[in-house]
């Protein structure tokens, strides 16, 4: 064992005395509050801008089709009726199809390769979509961007809580989540230049909206080979002793828990009927913000504002559905449109993050975090059908219904915060403190995951 510590204090690399000195303590027991910080402050600045980044785009392609309706899609592709309504929705069930087998193959495989990989998938799906020349096509084109995006999401909240302690990953997820925000507005500013296009090369403005954002996401995508790191013990940009300290913070948060590929945590994910509670909630949050992003060009457009002026005016909000059902008032609809996204958007990593701190396991966690997000994603198929044109200028059964999807997200994390907390107490009653296990006692435990008589949730 002596050996062992010696070798692991000896410099793999040269660096500083400071950082051999930092590389030594992290052996033993961790780094100082200010090395930690400055460890994990070097680690944010490397994943979560660029993360940040991917899914913007991300968003950006599959909410771009708003923007094109106003561009003329629906006049140039014979729409009418519910026919974009199903454009919307066709998008959804192929993208919670591909969910769960692309967390499983980032597992097998690496991110730095498979993340990137699907990003040229629907970079190009998305550009072909502006070269669709009929209602078939376009429908077509939607399910194929439905399933080369499908992995991105679920995948990058898995991919986060491999570089950080559980209680470190809700504010990581909410700065990669905020770029879903930011993709409304550049959406908006973006969709308004490139309508200028309109009638370049035979093709009308909402052909080469998907045409630029596609091409643009395809020169992302290549940079991303480059640019991704795959885990910590194998990151480029961090240090031996930082590579170390690291996977020690991690082995400490995470309470040994099994780690390797195995079916048998794919089905105990399955069984968790916390995780379905999570899914649950989920739809009752993912249901206002598609409706959100994929209707608020034709919701602004309804108050009054012409195409480029709609373009524009999607740039601000943020949502307040009880404002929009309530009020015949154009300045106060549009108000309430920052009011009811402020709720909307944070809900959205922050029950990623709540779902995946309490999944014990990286494997059974990658699968119940694409579970989660999967089953959230199916409120993109009602988000689809509940604004409808002939519901204008109000849209009260559309704003009635998110009111009620809202309400039952609530109970249910209501409900599931009360078990968690009683939970916890059980085991804190009935075991001793999870510091005071042997690693020997947590090896033999190390399979059952958060039924681990030494886990605990965060609540």
């Amino acid at each position: 064992m002596s050996g062992t510590t010696e070798e692991k204090k000896v410099p793999l690399d040269a660096g500083s005395s400071e950082e051999l000195e930092r590389g030594s303590n992290s052996v033993a027991g961790g780094f100082d509050t200010s090395a930690t910080k400055k460890l994990i402050r070097k680690i944010d600045l490397v994943l979560i801008p660029w993360l940040a980044l991917l899914y913007l785009l991300s968003f950006l392609d599959r909410t771009n089709i708003g923007n094109a309706r106003l561009a003329g899609l629906e006049e140039d592709l014979g729409m009418s009726g519910l026919d974009y309504n199903v454009a919307l929705a066709i998008f959804f069930p192929f993208y919670v199809a591909a969910e769960i087998p692309s967390n499983i193959m980032m597992k097998r495989s690496r991110p730095s390769l498979w993340i990137p990989s699907i990003m040229i998938a629907w970079a190009i799906v998305c550009s072909l979509m502006g070269l669709v020349e009929n209602y078939a096509g376009l429908l077509v084109a939607r399910a194929a961007l439905g399933i080369a995006e499908g992995g991105l999401f679920p995948g990058v909240t898995f991919y986060i809580t491999m570089w950080y302690k559980r209680h470190e990953c809700g504010l990581r997820m909410a700065i990669f989540f905020s770029a879903a925000t930011a993709a409304g507005a550049f959406g908006g500013l973006l969709a308004r230049g490139i309508g200028e296009m309109d009638g370049i090369g035979g093709k009308g403005g909402w052909a080469w909206i998907f045409i630029i954002e596609g091409i643009l996401t395809f020169v992302v995508a290549i940079a991303s080979f480059y640019v991704m790191n795959d885990y910590p013990s194998t990151a480029k940009f961090l240090s031996a002793p930082e590579k170390a300290e690291v996977e020690r913070r991690l082995q400490e948060d995470r309470s040994s828990l099994a780690d390797e590929y195995n079916m048998k945590y794919f089905w105990d994910a399955v069984k968790d009927w916390k995780i379905w509670v999570h899914m649950f909630v989920t739809v009752g949050v993912y249901t206002p913000l598609y409706s959100f992003s994929l209707f608020l060009p034709t919701i602004v457009s309804s108050l009054g504002y012409q195409n480029h002026e709609a373009q524009l005016m999607t740039v601000p909000p943020i949502i307040g559905f009880i404002m929009l059902i309530s009020s015949d008032n154009n300045g106060v609809k549009y108000a309430g449109t920052f009011f009811a996204a402020s709720g909307i958007y944070p809900n959205v990593p922050q029950g990623v993050a709540w779902n995946g701190n309490n999944i014990g396991g990286s494997f059974k966690r990658s699968v119940g975090i694409a579970m989660h997000v999967g089953c959230g994603n199916l409120g993109g198929v009602l988000s689809s059908f509940i604004y409808r044109s002939q519901d204008r200028p109000h849209y009260r059964i559309g704003h009635g219904t998110l009111i009620g999807c809202l309400t039952m997200s609530t109970i249910l994390c209501s409900i599931m915060t009360v078990y968690l907390r009683r939970e916890n107490a059980r085991r804190d009653r009935e075991f001793k403190p999870p510091a005071e296990y042997s690693e020997a006692e947590r090896a033999a435990e190390r399979e059952r995951g958060d039924s681990a008589s030494f886990f605990r949730y965060t609540v």
